[in-house]
């Protein structure tokens, strides 16, 4: 294979610390993202620079990369420390700033790879062509998007395209929610969302009748496409990211490696693809997504929107997992599974008679009953679900793979010294040699042996060995101390070769003249919270600029968020079907506690809008 006409394929993975980014690089990730110090769009999963600087050092010996988050509004007074975080970042050696305020592009910023996180709200051709102009390197599309819309974006771009695969989704439009700031005065824009879309709602029609109570209305499932890598590659997508920074390494760790299988079928089954980064991981446990935490999948909208009643987890925001069994006899304590295996520690779940999601303990199992910590609403015939599946944790708790770089080895003896030459996957190739006076070995082929085992014991280092060429005939004696002393000295230098020469991504280049705004008027959901975004905007063309939703309070009419994912339409109402079994009578009002909000529905579109009331 000619890896010159090939596209790299880039598996990104969430860090939500320096350890866990380190657990999804040698899980198999191409590439990991970590949140800045500061100003990252999960405020609780900020990172310290050490730590970024102990994560870069571990990748860059994989030729992966580290992609620093800093994406969230900045107002002016964040201005001077953010720009400061950058420089500092750059000259750790990040490989990319994920950002989302525009005014940063007004600065005088390192040359760093610049990456427009989703929360640019990249939905269409004529948005992401503008980034592209402006010399951004990468583009992470909308989660909404079809095939056929990332197609229509990749004919119309050369930038590089990332999209979501697996994890948690955001309902409306990444960016353009403002439903926290408007209940909570928290600011998603701002990394401190409050999640008013997990919430319980209750839907109204226009007469004020109850359709659905206590509700999660909002709350999404987690998209998994792991099915459906090859078609967003043939798309043209080249980074498949995984979401999660508030996950745990276990998750990572689970996740990673199946999308890393699954990425290494595409790969290995065709000449169109290769890995970007180096290394062979080999696992110890099988993956499995529906054994870590899920809300249940949906696909979304990537083929085709998914049949009513398959996009919201209305029952529970939190995991529910896989379907284990239906419960076949009851007894004051216990009770008998149909199905399983089930094991002490396990957690289990079930839909209450009211709609909520109740979780219990196996305390204990003994003969084929399961003895939980509660048995309240546990009945003949009800359906439950694993949420937490102790044996596969225990799995996960221990070392659970181990990557690889290849490495062949030439060696070599004279009368004076020994030689070891090392030649990594990449090309890279160092020499090591000892001074040493030839003694002649009773038993050559017996030494040669001997050598060969030594120095292909790579031991704990990242290496191994895959050729290994003897050039000496009739080599001398030698000892064992000094042949493990050779093969040392050698790897050492080679680790330490690859980490300094890693080679950094060339930052995208500004097209000239400088491009024009998609929009001229831009309202509060353009997002100008600082003076440097309101002058990047005028550079290009925009002639009025609101400010940020963030600067003041919530107004009737006010959009609070528009969604793709359609309440109507997830209850059987669609008023675009003629056989829509749910009759409702509009306008609808959503109820979460003491708030409520007017949903509108832009039905050419097929978009839902959350408005003030």
């Amino acid at each position: 294979m000619n890896e010159h006409h090939t596209t790299p394929l880039e598996l990104l993975a969430p860090a939500g610390n320096a350890d866990i980014g380190i657990v999804a690089v040698d899980h198999g990730a191409d590439a990991v993202y970590i949140g800045a110090p500061r100003f990252s769009a999960r405020a609780n999963a900020a990172s310290s620079m050490d730590g970024i600087r102990r994560l870069i050092d571990h990748a860059h010996l994989f030729n992966a990369r580290v992609y620093m988050a800093l994406n969230t509004l900045l107002n002016d007074t964040e201005i001077k420390d953010a720009l400061a975080i950058i420089r500092e970042a750059h000259d750790a050696g990040i490989d990319g700033l994920i950002f989302q305020d525009m005014g940063l592009l007004e600065l005088d910023l390192p040359p760093v790879p610049l990456i427009a996180s989703t929360q640019t709200h990249n939905a269409t051709a004529e948005k992401v062509k503008f980034l592209e102009d402006l010399g951004v390197s990468r583009v992470i599309l909308a989660r909404e998007l079809s095939l056929n819309e990332i197609r229509d974006i990749r004919r119309k771009t050369t930038v590089e395209l990332e999209s979501f695969v697996h994890g948690a989704l955001c309902v409306s439009y990444s960016g353009q929610c403002y439903m926290s700031q408007a209940a909570f005065g928290r600011s998603g824009n701002r990394g401190v969302c409050a999640q008013p879309c997990r919430l319980p709602s209750t839907l109204l029609d226009g007469k004020g009748k109850k359709v659905i109570a206590d509700r999660h209305l909002l709350s999404l499932k987690d998209l998994n496409l792991v099915d459906h890598l090859g078609d967003l590659a043939e798309a043209g997508i080249t980074s498949f990211k995984i979401e999660g920074r508030y996950k745990d390494a276990a998750y990572v760790k689970n996740v990673t490696a199946a999308y890393r299988k699954a990425l290494d079928r595409i790969i290995d089954s065709g000449d169109l693809y290769r890995r970007q980064s180096s290394g062979r991981v080999a696992f110890t446990f099988e993956p499995d997504l529906d054994r870590t935490f899920n809300r249940g999948y949906t696909r979304y909208f990537l083929t085709s929107p998914d049949m009513p009643g398959h996009q919201a987890a209305m029952d529970s925001p939190k995991s529910m997992g896989a379907a284990i069994g239906t419960v076949l006899q009851t007894g004051k304590d216990s009770f008998r599974l149909s199905g399983g295996p089930v094991h002490n520690g396990d957690g289990l779940c079930f839909v209450g008679s009211n709609g909520t999601l109740k979780g219990f303990r196996a305390d204990r199992v003994e003969n084929g009953r399961i003895f939980p910590n509660d048995m309240t609403g546990i009945s003949t015939g009800l359906r439950l679900f694993r949420n937490r599946d102790h044996e596969f944790l225990k799995q996960l708790d221990r070392k659970t793979a181990d990557r690889r770089i290849a490495v062949t080895m030439v060696f070599h003896q004279t009368v004076s010294d020994i030689r070891l030459t090392v030649t990594d996957e990449d090309g890279h190739s160092v020499t090591a040699c000892q001074p040493v006076v030839f003694e002649e070995s009773r038993n050559p082929e017996k030494m040669k042996a001997q050598i060969h085992a030594q120095l292909s014991s790579t031991g704990t280092t990242c290496f191994h060995m895959t050729d290994l060429k003897i050039e000496t005939p009739s080599p001398g004696f030698l000892s064992l101390g000094l042949l493990n002393g050779l093969r040392r000295e050698a790897l050492t230098e080679l680790t330490r070769q690859r980490k300094e020469t890693h080679v950094p991504k060339e930052p995208g280049k500004a097209a000239d003249p400088a491009p024009v705004c998609p929009e001229i008027t831009l309202d509060y959901r353009a997002n100008v919270l600082n003076r440097f975004a309101r002058a990047f905007y005028k550079k290009h063309g925009a002639e009025d600029v609101a400010d940020a939703f963030e600067t003041g309070p919530a107004r009737p009419g006010d959009v609070l968020m528009t969604t793709r994912y359609c309440i109507r339409r997830e209850l059987g109402a669609c008023l675009k079907q003629r056989d829509s079994r749910l009759k409702l009578t509009p306008p609808l009002t959503l109820v979460q506690g003491k708030r409520s909000y007017g949903l509108r529905f832009d039905c050419d579109l097929c978009r839902m809008h959350v408005v003030v009331e």
